[in-house]
């Protein structure tokens, strides 16, 4: 199925340039792994970088700078730890790298209750300017009304979605800032399962919605 809603441009550029904070590199990875033409966009723009490094004159190291680049890296080997493995063999729904960041495919995850048939689970990063959660919404289910303080996308990862912007598949990414104020309603065809980076809280519209914000932390 190829995807009809991107990574905006901005966004693209920053992760090619790494210059994109922890969370907002994961979504882009993932939805990177989705879609063939992000994937082309981010190939494009990281050559052009790569050609423009290529014409800058090069400065000259001191004599043991190899020796020090090879000392610093045989002091972090070892360090960063292996993805897990799958405990199955059955295909994976949740693509690389959140596959490693949740520690496993869909049966291993151990979602918690928002409400209303609705569950999340929180992804821990180490750069705390934005949050990155998994949201699971039941068949047929809307999402309560509400706008942004920030900045805010979100990827299908299962099932599909629907605002006023349209729908959203697998792969599919919606954009939304301040001026989105919208109610996205899971599909009838089965639960929706996305991946969510915000900047800031919601600002949901209902009294229910808002009471229950400051524990649940979206």
């Amino acid at each position: 199925m190829r995807t009809s809603h991107h990574i905006p441009d901005e966004m693209l550029l920053a992760y090619a340039a790494g210059s994109a904070p922890e969370a907002w590199s994961l979504i882009v990875a993932t939805h990177l792994s989705l879609c063939s033409d992000c994937r082309a966009v981010v190939g494009n723009t990281e050559q052009i970088g790569g050609e423009l490094l290529d014409s800058l004159t090069p400065e000259t190291l001191s004599e043991d700078a190899f020796d020090l680049l090879m000392r610093e890296i045989d002091s972090q080997a070892g360090k960063q730890e292996l993805p897990k493995a799958p405990s199955t063999q059955i295909p994976s729904v949740l693509p690389e790298p959140l596959r490693s960041y949740v520690g496993g495919d869909l049966h291993a995850l151990k979602w918690r209750r928002l409400g209303k048939g609705a569950f999340h689970i929180p992804i821990a990063t180490k750069d705390q300017s934005a949050q990155a959660r998994l949201l699971k919404v039941p068949a047929g289910n809307p999402v309560p009304m509400h706008g942004h303080n920030g900045e805010e996308l979100t990827l299908v990862l299962t099932g599909s979605f629907t605002t006023h912007q349209g729908k959203f598949q697998r792969g599919d990414i919606e954009a939304a800032d301040d001026s989105v104020e919208h109610m996205p309603v899971a599909g009838p065809e089965e639960d929706c399962i996305c991946l969510a980076v915000t900047d800031a809280p919601l600002k949901f519209k209902s009294l229910g919605a808002r009471l229950v914000q400051p524990f649940i932390g979206i």
